[in-house]
């Protein structure tokens, strides 16, 4: 016994070779890995002669002595009285039970030799100096997540200065996580500051508990595909991690309003929260979330739920802090929602706005936001079927700080709202647009671009009409002759001739780094010289669905453009 009390890591422990009579069982958890925490280099065995006791005509052997006869109780004691972490990660090797032990022994339970050697307290204190409590990182994934893993990430990181970030995504199938993985975290790794759960189907809301109990500094939050965590987990993390400033919850069914009204009623330093897809949140969740007079959220997004207009009418009276905001996927939020959001008043500090599949986003309502949001600078608007031309228009004109405005498949907007933007609206917008997504807008034709590129084409970087049916050569022969910065443009399913690729080629000032011509089926081998010339600058080439350019040329573009990536 004495020497496991002073076990220090060396051969002095076991000199005669391993404890165990079966050699599998000293080796139970030593084929982790190089990732694993806790090491231990494994030894050649000794052989060990068993003395016998010869009594008449019978051999009598000895039953050998082993500290593994020791009862749970007396190696816990042992351990938690080892004079390093070194020496307890090297313990942890032995065996899995002896893992399971050293994992179950939360931080404050180790005792503190006050008769340790300065050198022994330097030592355990150097990666804790070089970095600050809770600086390392770990993440599991697939096949690695395992219970033993996080016991090992428990026993190993402890006394290296802390475990501060845990990501785990996805689950062994035979012996995935569970909350025992969790519980093991919980005791050894106080100092943990951001956890991410990501399709842990096995933990439910033990682990979690555990996680709220002994980690208080949690600030971050993140959790995906977790059906068995409930709002009962939540209200722990709410009431014992008052740090917390970033929560995310994706397809968490059982996550629900009392969750987020305790989140919103004790975490006052919470300042983003992202929910999607999940069913049990309703308006009465949202209400409760962000009627809290304490919290101080300066980020929301919200997809795919439920909600209504109720929903966004909290917002627009209690926001008042909310910097930016999405709004993604809400198929029973009307017209009047927004038309509510925006004139509650409360989104006077909002900057940046994403609303992408809500068919409220009409004329109407998106001139309401327009004008409650008086510091509004960034809008994204994407699918919004029900949005015409006098309504941007009217709500560039509303929004007076907007400085960059990204429109994606909104199908009703023509070339008269973008020019009404342009010429109407062009003093408030950015300095000089840098980046203009275009997708999916099939009434855009080539008088926008040239107008654009007139205008805009001196600050113009990255520039995309994928899809823009009616886009021709006439946009690449503006493009070419005002986009000298222009180092990335998609003109994937435009009508583009050979013509105009020769055009964009001849350019005096063109520097294309970046060039999608996929399903131009115009484009074919004659554009070879053309493609070459450009190589000088491409660093990626899309041709694919390019069905007239044949495969000779592809294999010609592979060989003398060797530093660009092409697909085909």
């Amino acid at each position: 016994m004495s020497k496991v009390l002073g076990f220090s890591g060396v051969d002095d422990f076991c000199p005669m070779g391993s404890i165990y009579a079966n050699p599998k069982e000293a080796s139970f958890f030593l084929p982790l890995g190089p990732q694993v925490d806790v090491y231990f280099p494994p030894r050649k065995r000794s052989r060990v002669n068993t003395p016998f006791v010869f009594d008449g005509e019978w051999f009598e052997q000895k039953p050998k002595t082993s500290v593994e006869a020791l009862p749970d109780e007396c190696l816990f004691e042992i351990f938690r009285r080892l004079p390093s972490g070194e020496d307890r990660s090297a313990c942890a090797c032995v065996s899995k039970r002896w893992l399971m032990l050293l994992s179950s022994i939360c931080k404050n339970e180790i005792c503190v030799n006050k008769n340790a050697t300065v050198e022994t307290i330097e030592k355990e204190g150097d990666d804790v100096e070089f970095g600050g409590e809770g600086y390392l990182s770990r993440s599991l994934e697939g096949k690695k997540a395992t219970d033993v893993r996080l016991a090992a990430i428990a026993v190993g990181t402890s006394s290296r200065g802390g475990l501060g970030k845990l990501s785990i995504r996805g689950s062994n199938m035979v012996r995935g996580v569970t909350s025992h993985g969790l519980k093991a975290v919980a005791r050894g790794c106080p100092s943990l500051k951001a956890l991410s759960l990501w399709n842990v189907a096995t933990v439910g809301d033990e682990g979690l508990i555990e996680i709220a109990n002994g980690c208080h500094q949690l600030e971050k939050l993140d959790l995906c595909k977790c059906p068995a965590i409930t709002d009962k987990a939540l209200v722990a993390i709410a009431k014992n991690c008052q740090n917390l400033t970033e929560l995310s919850f994706e397809s968490c069914p059982n996550i629900g309003n009392e969750g987020l009204r305790a989140i919103g009623k004790l975490c006052s330093n919470l300042k983003s929260i992202s929910i999607k897809d999940c069913t049990g949140v309703s308006d009465h969740g949202i209400a409760g979330l962000l009627s809290s007079t304490s919290l101080v959220l300066s980020k929301v997004k919200l997809q795919a739920l439920t909600v209504s207009d109720l929903s966004l009418a909290v917002i627009g009276h209690y926001g008042k802090s909310v910097t930016d905001l999405v709004l993604n996927c809400l198929p029973n939020v009307s017209e009047r929602g927004f038309w509510v959001m925006g004139n509650g008043n409360g989104l006077q500090k909002l900057k940046s706005l994403t609303v992408a599949s809500c068919k409220g986003v009409t004329d109407i309502g998106l001139e309401a936001v327009g004008k409650g949001c008086p510091n509004l600078k960034i809008a994204h608007l994407h699918k919004c079927a029900f949005l015409s031309d006098n309504g941007l228009m009217s709500f560039a004109k509303a929004a007076s700080s907007l400085e960059s405005l990204r429109l994606e498949e909104c199908h009703r907007i023509t070339q008269l709202g973008f020019f009404g933007v342009l010429f109407n609206c062009g003093a408030k917008l950015k300095a000089g647009l840098v980046k203009v997504n275009l997708s999916g807008c099939t009434n855009i034709t080539d008088k926008v671009v040239s107008s654009l590129a007139n205008l805009h084409g001196w600050t113009l970087e990255n520039l995309n009409l994928d899809g823009c049916k009616n886009i021709s050569d006439a946009s690449l022969m503006a493009i070419a002759e005002n986009c000298a910065l222009l180092c990335d443009l998609d003109v994937s399913k435009c009508t583009i001739t050979d013509a105009g690729i020769a055009v964009l080629a001849h350019a005096e000032q063109i520097n294309l780094q970046i060039l999608s011509l996929s399903g131009c089926t115009l484009v074919s081998d004659r554009s070879l010289t053309a493609l070459r010339k450009l190589g000088h600058t491409l660093l990626g080439l899309n041709i694919q669905h390019c069905n007239a350019i044949n495969n000779s040329t592809v294999d010609t573009l592979v060989e003398f453009l060797w530093r660009c990536d092409i697909l085909s």
